[in-house]
């Protein structure tokens, strides 16, 4: 078991207990780095400059301290609709389903951002989601 594959199961056993739920809501948030209509990454990113957590955001891809954040504000920056539709999916409430994004969203930005700037779109992130999905698939 490689590092990154050991840390990100440690966050989603702490996220969502592991399991088939975990594994869900890995699908989910890497959906979302993978969706080009939302914007990949950067769109996500910009998600949460706009909703006012652009410092949260700036630290999970630069090579310090991730700072957390709540699952109020990721559902304030994702939308309502969205964290309900991924906890439709996950079988829980949307608070559980913000806390584990809350959780998992700023190691997964993180590890898909190691030199500490965003990868241009394409090969380099689609490698880094393609792996995660083999590791947790």
């Amino acid at each position: 078991m490689g590092m990154l594959d050991g840390l990100l199961g440690s966050v989603l056993g702490k996220a969502m207990g592991g399991g088939q739920q975990g594994n869900a809501l890995l699908d989910a948030a890497m959906g979302l780095l993978n969706n080009s209509q939302s914007g990949g990454l950067s769109g996500l990113l910009d998600k949460f400059k706009g909703a006012g957590l652009g410092d949260q955001a700036a630290s999970w891809v630069g090579k310090g301290e991730n700072t957390p954040v709540s699952g109020d504000q990721v559902q304030n920056a994702l939308g309502g609709d969205f964290i309900s539709q991924i906890a439709s999916k996950l079988g829980v409430d949307a608070g559980q389903a913000s806390g584990g994004l809350a959780q998992l969203l700023p190691t997964l930005i993180d590890k898909l951002t190691p030199d500490g700037a965003v990868p241009a779109e394409g090969n380099q992130l689609e490698q880094g989601i393609a792996s995660l999905r083999k590791m947790f698939g």
